[in-house]
């Protein structure tokens, strides 16, 4: 039969060898910062819009989460879409990979990256893309990097 004072050991010690564990498993975790300046410059092809927008973005190595805020101004019009795509270099095209709930300025979401994601973000052949009904295909592009 366990006492009272062997019970209270044996929580204290599970609890210990829990918060240990905790720790070494997120020592290893890092938020890592990425960014994109969008312009119409950017896009392939390239349109002389004065439209200009920024993405900050930050990637959890830990729990391969993806958290963004991509904000822009001066569009010939209203978004109609934006999203990730990849993958693929600065001056290249490749297909949307993640979409954005809402097109309009500011935009903010989070998603968890697959590993192929992650390679390629990492690679730098990730983009953030906004389209309106003037440019379809996007009127402004930014590459993310870190």
């Amino acid at each position: 039969m366990m006492t009272q004072k062997t019970y209270r050991a044996l929580l204290l010690s599970t609890a210990l060898a829990a918060a240990v564990l905790f720790a070494a498993s997120s020592a290893n975790a890092e938020v890592l910062r990425y960014k994109a300046t969008l312009t119409g410059a950017s896009e392939v092809p390239a349109n002389p819009e004065k439209g200009t927008g920024l993405a900050n973005l930050e990637f959890d190595t830990a729990t391969k989460l993806l958290t963004w805020t991509v904000t822009y101004t001066g569009l010939t019009g209203p978004a109609t879409a934006a999203h990730i795509h990849g993958m693929a270099a600065a001056g290249a095209n490749a297909p949307p990979i993640i979409p954005f709930a809402q097109p309009a300025s500011p935009i903010r979401g989070s998603t968890n990256l697959t590993d192929a994601q992650v390679t390629a973000l990492n690679a730098g052949q990730l983009y953030v893309n906004v389209h309106t009904a003037a440019h379809p295909p996007g009127e402004i592009r930014g590459q993310i990097t870190k």
